[in-house]
């Protein structure tokens, strides 16, 4: 008698190689049916790879997807949607410039050559009613909130009767209360039967409060898998880095008596299509003082940082670094002692293509000791420099000639914040520090911001992640449309009412 398999998804020795990276090795995954199944890895464990395998994006070099017992060939994410596969994906798929019913309808793997509009909306509206969010669905996506478009990526996924739901970090758009409420409705779905989910996180909250069971990847292998009700964060964070993770407190050292320093006011600012993203923004920040400004993203937060890092043009406003005005010009970053790690900065503060040594000396490269006289840049000068900062900044590179470009993540970002902090700083803004790195990473960058800030240097903090906002800050600052909405501290801070001023309530 052939007993039935409690799986109702298995990959089973996954390889998967690009070049002479081997991005998975024999990588096993099941996932039981009606589970709630978390992944778990550093930036780089082969997390995306693994599932992207199963989707039919990528063709294994090795090993086999189980799909209800039978091994699938799965050669494109069509052939997995028929299957009962779905996935939600990080970023947003959806068409703007459509309906929500619109979206749903056109997500189908197969469609008719003419749609019928009115039955499809009518079938549509009473499939609706069992679906755990509600949405209206003529509403254009352009209208939506982040965490209502990601409601409709979910439903969209649910309307095609999937069986099995991917989803990759899936919160990073949702406020606090937003991600309990949907993945409190998604484990719901599991404990009745009607859908198995397998998802991507890094944050350990997520896994201990809604999955059942994690898998563990590094470096590309299987490290281990576990009931959650088995395992702490501590245990987990030690299978992800193969030791113990040891944290070591930030040292919040007194400042001397504060002076405001950076002075933003009435700031109005347009996005790339020429819509506002900045509406009246105000705010200052004194010297020794880390200001947070917490928000779900595409609420102005990236606009702010480039008209303070002079890559966008404002339209009214001022802003002043020491009671003088501040227009973000080179001549006056250098004059306010004013440093910038944006988001992205590989595209955003680097030269790719150029060494570490050379991206290094961008602040420096036409002043002595970098520049000659005659004008002529002193090669020894720039390469002794970098290697100081190389070692100062823990900076993982081959050499100073090597690509910065080369570099992990990581490492791009110590180089970049070792480029800006290598001088004195009385002004310094960070955008998503920490997004995507290891432990390790995360725990220098934010030593290196704090001990900025304890040197008397004014910090503004944008950053998705609530967490971080909470423990580097001292004030903390919430943006929705545009606006700041909210002020508190991290000791008196509440979650809820946070989340309900990101939501724009």
């Amino acid at each position: 008698m052939t007993s039935i398999s409690p799986y109702v998804l298995e990959a089973v020795n996954i390889s998967k190689r690009f070049g002479e990276l081997q991005a998975l090795a024999n990588v096993t995954l099941k996932l039981r049916a009606g589970s709630f199944h978390a992944l778990l890895g550093e930036n780089g464990a082969g997390k995306s790879t693994l599932v992207k395998c199963i989707m039919g994006y990528y063709q294994p070099d090795e090993g086999d997807v189980l799909f209800g017992d039978r091994q699938q060939a799965i050669t494109n994410p069509n052939e997995a949607m028929l299957l009962g596969i779905g996935m939600v994906y990080q970023h947003f798929t959806l068409i703007p410039n459509m309906s929500v019913a619109e979206n749903i309808i056109l997500s189908r793997p197969r469609l008719p050559a003419i749609i019928n509009w009115k039955q499809e909306m009518t079938q549509l509206r009473e499939k609706m009613q069992a679906m755990p969010f509600q949405i209206p669905l003529k509403a254009p996506i352009t209208s939506l909130a982040a965490g209502e478009k990601q409601k409709v990526e979910i439903i969209k996924q649910l309307l095609l009767d999937t069986k099995v739901l991917i989803l990759d970090e899936p919160t990073s758009v949702l406020t606090p209360t937003e991600a309990d409420e949907v993945l409190g409705q998604i484990r719901a779905m599991t404990r009745s039967q009607n859908l198995s989910v397998l998802i991507i996180t890094h944050k350990f909250r997520e896994v201990m409060n809604f999955a059942d069971e994690v898998t563990v990847l590094r470096k590309g292998q299987y490290v281990g898998s576990a009931k959650v009700s088995d395992v702490t964060p501590p245990i987990l964070a030690e299978m992800m880095v193969g030791r113990e993770v040891i944290s070591t407190p930030l040292q919040r050292e007194p400042t001397a008596a504060q002076q405001p320093v950076l002075t933003i006011t009435n700031l109005h600012v347009n996005d790339d299509s020429g819509v506002p993203a900045l509406s009246g923004l105000s705010l200052s920040i004194n010297t020794g003082e880390i200001v947070g400004i917490a928000g779900v993203s595409g609420n102005g937060q990236r606009e702010l940082v480039q008209v303070l890092a002079g890559q966008r043009e404002r339209m009214d406003g001022t802003i002043t670094v020491h009671d003088h005005d501040y227009n973000a010009t080179r001549a006056q970053m250098r004059q306010h002692k004013f440093h910038c790690l944006p988001e992205e900065p590989l595209r955003n503060a680097c030269v790719a293509s150029m060494s570490v040594a050379d991206n290094l000396a961008f602040r420096r490269f036409d002043r002595p000791p970098f520049a000659r006289n005659n004008g002529l840049l002193d090669r020894k000068a720039i390469r002794s420099r970098a290697k100081e900062l190389i070692d100062r900044f823990n900076i993982k590179t081959p050499g100073p000639s090597n690509p910065i470009g080369n570099l992990s993540g990581g490492n791009v970002q110590r180089a970049v914040l070792a480029r800006e902090l290598a001088d004195p700083v009385d002004v310094l803004v960070v955008a998503n520090p920490c997004f995507g790195l290891d432990f390790g990473a995360v725990a220098d960058i934010h030593q290196q911001i704090m001990a900025a800030r304890n040197r008397g240097a004014a910090v503004l903090l944008i950053s998705e992640d609530l967490d971080e906002i909470l423990e580097l800050s001292d004030r903390l600052l919430v943006i929705s449309n545009g606006k700041l909405v909210y002020e508190t501290t991290p000791a008196q801070a509440e979650l809820a009412t946070i989340g309900k001023y990101m939501a724009g309530h």
